[in-house]
Protein backbone atom coordinates (compact mmCIF):
# COMPACT_ATOMS: atom_id res chain seq x y z
CA UNK A 1 0.00 0.00 0.00
CA UNK A 2 0.98 3.66 -0.11
CA UNK A 3 3.83 4.40 2.31
CA UNK A 4 4.06 7.32 4.71
CA UNK A 5 6.76 8.77 2.48
CA UNK A 6 4.30 8.87 -0.43
CA UNK A 7 1.71 10.40 1.89
CA UNK A 8 4.14 13.16 2.88
CA UNK A 9 4.93 13.83 -0.79
CA UNK A 10 1.24 14.25 -1.60
CA UNK A 11 0.69 16.58 1.37
CA UNK A 12 3.78 18.56 0.32
CA UNK A 13 2.45 18.86 -3.24
CA UNK A 14 -0.96 19.97 -1.97
CA UNK A 15 0.60 22.68 0.20
CA UNK A 16 2.77 23.79 -2.73
CA UNK A 17 -0.36 24.13 -4.90
CA UNK A 18 -1.99 26.27 -2.22
CA UNK A 19 1.13 28.48 -1.96
CA UNK A 20 1.19 28.91 -5.74
CA UNK A 21 -2.45 30.00 -5.81
CA UNK A 22 -2.15 32.48 -2.94
CA UNK A 23 -0.38 35.31 -4.88
CA UNK A 24 -3.06 35.22 -7.57
CA UNK A 25 -5.82 35.47 -4.95
CA UNK A 26 -4.04 38.34 -3.17
CA UNK A 27 -3.58 40.24 -6.44
CA UNK A 28 -7.25 39.81 -7.28
CA UNK A 29 -8.29 41.07 -3.85
CA UNK A 30 -6.03 44.15 -4.14
CA UNK A 31 -7.51 45.12 -7.50
CA UNK A 32 -11.01 44.35 -6.17
CA UNK A 33 -11.53 41.77 -8.88
CA UNK A 34 -13.94 38.91 -8.20
CA UNK A 35 -12.23 36.07 -6.38
CA UNK A 36 -13.36 32.53 -7.03
CA UNK A 37 -14.38 30.06 -4.37
CA UNK A 38 -11.67 29.21 -1.83
CA UNK A 39 -9.68 26.20 -2.90
CA UNK A 40 -10.50 23.07 -0.90
CA UNK A 41 -7.10 21.61 0.09
CA UNK A 42 -8.64 18.21 0.76
CA UNK A 43 -9.95 18.01 -2.80
CA UNK A 44 -6.44 18.72 -4.07
CA UNK A 45 -5.10 15.98 -1.80
CA UNK A 46 -7.75 13.53 -3.00
CA UNK A 47 -6.81 14.32 -6.58
CA UNK A 48 -3.26 13.18 -5.84
CA UNK A 49 -4.61 9.92 -4.41
CA UNK A 50 -6.82 9.48 -7.48
CA UNK A 51 -3.79 9.90 -9.73
CA UNK A 52 -2.10 6.99 -7.94
CA UNK A 53 -5.13 4.78 -8.57
CA UNK A 54 -5.31 5.88 -12.20
CA UNK A 55 -1.66 4.95 -12.72
CA UNK A 56 -2.23 1.56 -11.09
CA UNK A 57 -5.29 0.92 -13.28
CA UNK A 58 -3.36 1.87 -16.41
CA UNK A 59 -0.45 -0.49 -15.68
CA UNK A 60 -2.73 -3.45 -14.97
CA UNK A 61 -4.84 -2.62 -18.03
CA UNK A 62 -1.71 -2.83 -20.18
CA UNK A 63 -0.76 -6.24 -18.75
CA UNK A 64 -4.20 -7.57 -19.65
CA UNK A 65 -4.18 -6.04 -23.14
CA UNK A 66 -0.70 -7.30 -24.06
CA UNK A 67 -1.75 -10.77 -22.90
CA UNK A 68 -5.02 -10.73 -24.80
CA UNK A 69 -3.32 -9.51 -27.96
CA UNK A 70 -2.40 -13.15 -28.66
CA UNK A 71 -5.94 -13.64 -29.98
CA UNK A 72 -5.79 -10.46 -32.05
CA UNK A 73 -2.45 -11.51 -33.57
CA UNK A 74 -3.87 -14.93 -34.40
CA UNK A 75 -6.91 -13.42 -36.10
CA UNK A 76 -4.86 -10.91 -38.10
CA UNK A 77 -2.41 -13.52 -39.33
CA UNK A 78 -5.18 -15.95 -40.27
CA UNK A 79 -6.93 -13.24 -42.31
CA UNK A 80 -3.94 -12.66 -44.59
CA UNK A 81 -4.56 -13.06 -48.31
CA UNK A 82 -2.24 -16.09 -48.40
CA UNK A 83 -1.73 -17.24 -44.82
CA UNK A 84 1.03 -19.73 -44.14
CA UNK A 85 0.66 -22.78 -41.94
CA UNK A 86 2.42 -20.82 -39.22
CA UNK A 87 -0.06 -17.96 -39.64
CA UNK A 88 -2.93 -20.40 -39.16
CA UNK A 89 -1.45 -21.90 -36.02
CA UNK A 90 -0.53 -18.98 -33.78
CA UNK A 91 -0.34 -20.12 -30.17
CA UNK A 92 -2.97 -18.28 -28.09
CA UNK A 93 -2.23 -19.95 -24.74
CA UNK A 94 -1.42 -16.57 -23.18
CA UNK A 95 -4.87 -15.17 -23.95
CA UNK A 96 -6.38 -17.96 -21.87
CA UNK A 97 -4.07 -17.42 -18.91
CA UNK A 98 -6.09 -18.37 -15.82
CA UNK A 99 -4.65 -15.57 -13.73
CA UNK A 100 -5.44 -13.09 -16.48
CA UNK A 101 -9.10 -14.09 -16.42
CA UNK A 102 -9.27 -13.83 -12.64
CA UNK A 103 -8.09 -10.25 -13.08
CA UNK A 104 -10.62 -9.53 -15.81
CA UNK A 105 -13.42 -10.86 -13.60
CA UNK A 106 -12.32 -8.84 -10.55
CA UNK A 107 -15.24 -6.54 -9.66
CA UNK A 108 -12.98 -3.93 -8.05
CA UNK A 109 -10.72 -3.79 -11.11
CA UNK A 110 -13.73 -3.54 -13.43
CA UNK A 111 -15.00 -0.57 -11.44
CA UNK A 112 -11.59 1.12 -11.62
CA UNK A 113 -11.49 0.58 -15.40
CA UNK A 114 -14.97 2.09 -15.72
CA UNK A 115 -13.90 5.09 -13.65
CA UNK A 116 -10.42 5.70 -15.07
CA UNK A 117 -11.08 4.53 -18.66
CA UNK A 118 -7.50 3.63 -19.69
CA UNK A 119 -8.96 2.06 -22.82
CA UNK A 120 -9.76 5.52 -24.19
CA UNK A 121 -6.06 6.25 -24.71
CA UNK A 122 -4.64 5.49 -28.16
CA UNK A 123 -2.74 2.42 -27.02
CA UNK A 124 -3.16 0.03 -29.94
CA UNK A 125 0.23 0.36 -31.59
CA UNK A 126 2.12 0.25 -28.29
CA UNK A 127 0.23 -2.87 -27.17
CA UNK A 128 1.07 -4.55 -30.49
CA UNK A 129 4.75 -3.62 -30.15
CA UNK A 130 5.01 -4.93 -26.59
CA UNK A 131 3.31 -8.18 -27.59
CA UNK A 132 5.80 -8.73 -30.40
CA UNK A 133 8.67 -7.86 -28.04
CA UNK A 134 7.29 -10.53 -25.72
CA UNK A 135 6.96 -13.27 -28.36
CA UNK A 136 10.63 -12.85 -29.28
CA UNK A 137 11.80 -13.82 -25.77
CA UNK A 138 12.85 -17.33 -24.68
CA UNK A 139 10.66 -16.95 -21.58
CA UNK A 140 7.56 -16.65 -23.76
CA UNK A 141 8.61 -19.54 -25.98
CA UNK A 142 9.11 -21.69 -22.90
CA UNK A 143 5.67 -20.71 -21.60
CA UNK A 144 3.75 -21.63 -24.76
CA UNK A 145 5.56 -24.92 -25.36
CA UNK A 146 4.63 -26.36 -21.95
CA UNK A 147 1.40 -28.31 -22.05
CA UNK A 148 -1.19 -27.58 -19.40
CA UNK A 149 -1.29 -24.78 -16.86
CA UNK A 150 -0.04 -24.31 -13.34
CA UNK A 151 -0.45 -21.32 -11.04
CA UNK A 152 3.25 -20.49 -10.86
CA UNK A 153 3.89 -20.36 -14.62
CA UNK A 154 0.64 -18.43 -15.17
CA UNK A 155 1.77 -15.82 -12.66
CA UNK A 156 5.41 -15.83 -13.79
CA UNK A 157 4.57 -14.92 -17.40
CA UNK A 158 2.36 -11.98 -16.34
CA UNK A 159 5.06 -10.73 -13.97
CA UNK A 160 7.56 -11.08 -16.81
CA UNK A 161 5.33 -9.02 -19.12
CA UNK A 162 5.18 -6.26 -16.55
CA UNK A 163 8.73 -6.11 -15.26
CA UNK A 164 10.78 -7.25 -18.27
CA UNK A 165 8.64 -6.14 -21.23
CA UNK A 166 6.63 -3.08 -20.17
CA UNK A 167 9.01 -1.45 -17.68
CA UNK A 168 12.02 -2.34 -19.83
CA UNK A 169 10.49 -0.61 -22.84
CA UNK A 170 11.59 2.98 -23.44
CA UNK A 171 8.48 3.56 -25.53
CA UNK A 172 6.18 2.35 -22.77
CA UNK A 173 7.89 4.30 -19.96
CA UNK A 174 7.89 7.47 -22.11
CA UNK A 175 4.18 6.96 -22.74
CA UNK A 176 3.48 6.60 -19.02
CA UNK A 177 5.58 9.67 -18.17
CA UNK A 178 3.62 11.69 -20.72
CA UNK A 179 0.25 10.60 -19.37
CA UNK A 180 1.02 10.61 -15.64
CA UNK A 181 2.85 13.51 -14.03
CA UNK A 182 3.02 11.42 -10.83
CA UNK A 183 5.12 8.63 -12.40
CA UNK A 184 8.37 9.85 -10.80
CA UNK A 185 6.67 10.09 -7.40
CA UNK A 186 4.52 6.98 -7.52
CA UNK A 187 6.18 4.68 -10.06
CA UNK A 188 8.08 2.48 -7.62
CA UNK A 189 5.25 2.26 -5.11
CA UNK A 190 2.58 1.53 -7.74
CA UNK A 191 4.82 -1.07 -9.40
CA UNK A 192 5.01 -2.88 -6.05
CA UNK A 193 1.21 -2.78 -5.86
CA UNK A 194 1.01 -4.30 -9.34
CA UNK A 195 3.30 -7.18 -8.32
CA UNK A 196 1.28 -7.75 -5.13
CA UNK A 197 -1.91 -7.81 -7.18
CA UNK A 198 -0.46 -10.32 -9.65
CA UNK A 199 0.47 -12.55 -6.71
CA UNK A 200 -3.13 -12.48 -5.53
CA UNK A 201 -5.74 -11.04 -7.93
CA UNK A 202 -8.86 -9.82 -6.19
CA UNK A 203 -6.94 -8.90 -3.04
CA UNK A 204 -6.85 -5.17 -3.76
CA UNK A 205 -9.63 -2.64 -3.36
CA UNK A 206 -8.86 -0.18 -6.16
CA UNK A 207 -11.25 2.35 -4.70
CA UNK A 208 -9.31 2.35 -1.39
CA UNK A 209 -5.64 1.87 -2.26
CA UNK A 210 -4.89 4.22 0.64
CA UNK A 211 -5.77 2.64 3.99
CA UNK A 212 -8.07 4.57 6.32
CA UNK A 213 -5.18 5.03 8.73
CA UNK A 214 -2.87 6.48 6.05
CA UNK A 215 -5.62 8.71 4.66
CA UNK A 216 -6.37 10.03 8.14
CA UNK A 217 -2.65 10.72 8.66
CA UNK A 218 -2.56 12.65 5.37
CA UNK A 219 -5.62 14.72 6.23
CA UNK A 220 -4.42 15.49 9.75
CA UNK A 221 -0.95 16.46 8.55
CA UNK A 222 -2.39 18.76 5.89
CA UNK A 223 -4.97 20.30 8.23
CA UNK A 224 -2.47 20.84 11.03
CA UNK A 225 0.08 22.58 8.79
CA UNK A 226 -2.66 24.92 7.56
CA UNK A 227 -4.23 25.63 10.96
CA UNK A 228 -1.00 25.89 12.96
CA UNK A 229 1.02 27.81 10.38
CA UNK A 230 1.65 30.85 12.60
CA UNK A 231 2.61 28.73 15.61
CA UNK A 232 5.08 26.82 13.46
CA UNK A 233 6.46 29.89 11.69
CA UNK A 234 7.11 31.56 15.07
CA UNK A 235 9.54 28.72 15.69
CA UNK A 236 11.12 28.76 12.22
CA UNK A 237 11.53 32.52 11.63
CA UNK A 238 14.12 33.21 14.38
CA UNK A 239 16.39 30.60 12.81
CA UNK A 240 16.32 32.29 9.41
CA UNK A 241 18.14 35.48 10.48
CA UNK A 242 21.19 34.67 8.37
CA UNK A 243 19.12 33.69 5.36
CA UNK A 244 17.42 35.87 2.77
CA UNK A 245 13.74 34.82 2.97
CA UNK A 246 13.30 35.61 -0.73
CA UNK A 247 15.98 33.06 -1.61
CA UNK A 248 14.62 30.23 0.51
CA UNK A 249 12.91 27.71 -1.75
CA UNK A 250 9.15 27.47 -1.21
CA UNK A 251 9.44 23.71 -0.90
CA UNK A 252 12.06 24.06 1.83
CA UNK A 253 9.68 26.21 3.87
CA UNK A 254 6.83 23.76 3.37
CA UNK A 255 9.00 20.80 4.39
CA UNK A 256 10.18 22.61 7.51
CA UNK A 257 6.60 23.49 8.45
CA UNK A 258 5.56 19.86 8.01
CA UNK A 259 8.52 18.70 10.08
CA UNK A 260 7.80 21.04 13.00
CA UNK A 261 4.13 20.05 12.90
CA UNK A 262 5.16 16.41 13.30
CA UNK A 263 7.43 17.37 16.22
CA UNK A 264 4.59 19.05 18.05
CA UNK A 265 1.38 17.24 17.17
CA UNK A 266 2.03 13.67 16.00
CA UNK A 267 2.63 11.54 19.08
CA UNK A 268 3.56 8.28 17.39
CA UNK A 269 6.32 9.59 15.08
CA UNK A 270 9.83 9.77 16.61
CA UNK A 271 11.54 13.13 15.94
CA UNK A 272 14.58 11.46 14.35
CA UNK A 273 12.29 9.72 11.87
CA UNK A 274 10.69 13.06 11.05
CA UNK A 275 14.04 14.78 10.49
CA UNK A 276 15.38 11.98 8.27
CA UNK A 277 12.19 11.87 6.19
CA UNK A 278 12.24 15.60 5.46
CA UNK A 279 15.97 15.65 4.72
CA UNK A 280 15.36 12.97 2.08
CA UNK A 281 12.37 14.82 0.61
CA UNK A 282 14.35 18.07 0.46
CA UNK A 283 17.19 16.31 -1.38
CA UNK A 284 14.80 14.66 -3.85
CA UNK A 285 12.42 17.54 -4.54
CA UNK A 286 14.16 20.84 -3.82
CA UNK A 287 17.62 22.33 -4.44
CA UNK A 288 21.02 20.58 -4.03
CA UNK A 289 21.61 22.47 -0.77
CA UNK A 290 18.12 21.89 0.62
CA UNK A 291 18.83 18.66 2.48
CA UNK A 292 21.55 20.28 4.58
CA UNK A 293 19.48 23.43 5.12
CA UNK A 294 16.32 21.61 6.23
CA UNK A 295 18.40 19.31 8.41
CA UNK A 296 20.04 22.25 10.18
CA UNK A 297 16.80 24.10 10.91
CA UNK A 298 14.80 21.06 12.03
CA UNK A 299 17.65 19.68 14.13
CA UNK A 300 18.07 23.02 15.93
CA UNK A 301 14.36 23.33 16.61
CA UNK A 302 14.26 19.77 17.94
CA UNK A 303 17.24 20.39 20.25
CA UNK A 304 15.67 23.60 21.57
CA UNK A 305 12.36 21.84 22.25
CA UNK A 306 14.15 19.10 24.18
CA UNK A 307 16.35 21.58 26.10
CA UNK A 308 13.34 23.69 27.04
CA UNK A 309 11.35 20.58 27.99
CA UNK A 310 8.72 21.40 25.39
CA UNK A 311 8.93 18.12 23.51
CA UNK A 312 5.54 16.92 24.68
CA UNK A 313 3.62 15.89 21.59
CA UNK A 314 -0.11 16.45 21.70
CA UNK A 315 -2.85 15.75 19.22
CA UNK A 316 -3.46 18.93 17.24
CA UNK A 317 -7.21 18.63 17.82
CA UNK A 318 -6.68 18.95 21.56
CA UNK A 319 -4.89 22.26 21.30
Amino acid sequence: MISRRNIRVKVMQTLYSLEAQEPARSAAEETQKPVGKPVDPFKILQKHFDQSRQLLSYLIYFITEVSRYAETASRLRASKHLPTAEDLNVNIKLAGNELLWKMLEDTSLKKAMDTDKPQLQDNGELIRKLYHDLTATPEYQQYITVQGRDKKSERDILEFIFSEIMLASEAFVSNVEELFTNWDDDGEMVSQLVMSYLAKPGSLDFQEIVSKEKKEFAKQLLQTVIEKKEVVMDMIRPRLKNWDPERIATLDMILMEMGVVEFLYFETIPPKVTINEYIDLAKDYSTPQSGQFVNGILDNIHKDLVREDKMHKINFKAN
